[in-house]
C-alpha cells in the first residue's frame, strides 16, 4: 500500500470513527481523533507530491496519535469493553498501517539516494 493511500485510509477512519464515538458517548475528547484525521487528510496532497516536510509532519502526528491510542485509550477501552473497544482497535490498526507505509517509504527513499 502506498503512503498516500495508507494516510488517506487512516485520516478517513479517524474522522468517521471519532465522530461516531462523539455522537455515541457525547464526550468532547472523542473529537481528538477527528482533529488529527482532518490534519492528516490535509497533509495527504503533500504526501502524494513527496513533500518531505509535510510527510514528516504526517508521520509525527500519526506516531503521536498511535502512542496516545495504545498507551492511554486502549487500556480504558479494554476495561469498559463494548463497541468502543472495536472503534479504538480500528483506529490503532489504520494508524499502524500508515506508520508501516511511511517507514517503508522512507527506507526506500534512503536506499535510492
Amino acid at each position: 500500500m502506498t503512503t498516500t493511500k495508507a494516510n488517506l485510509l487512516n485520516s478517513i477512519t479517524l474522522i468517521v470513527i471519532g465522530l461516531w464515538g462523539y455522537f455515541d458517548v457525547d464526550s468532547p475528547t472523542a473529537l481528538i481523533p477527528v482533529f488529527f484525521g482532518v490534519i492528516l487528510f490535509l497533509c495527504n496532497n503533500g504526501v502524494k507530491n513527496e513533500n518531505k516536510v509535510i510527510a514528516h509532519v504526517a508521520v509525527l502526528l500519526t506516531l503521536l496519535l498511535l502512542i496516545a491510542l495504545v498507551g492511554m485509550r486502549l487500556p480504558k477501552s479494554i476495561d469498559s469493553g463494548g463497541i468502543g473497544l472495536y472503534r479504538v482497535l480500528a483506529m490503532i490498526l489504520t494508524s499502524k498501517l500508515a506508520m508501516v507505509a511511511f517507514i517503508r517509504n522512507f527506507i526506500n527513499a534512503r536506499k535510492k539516494s
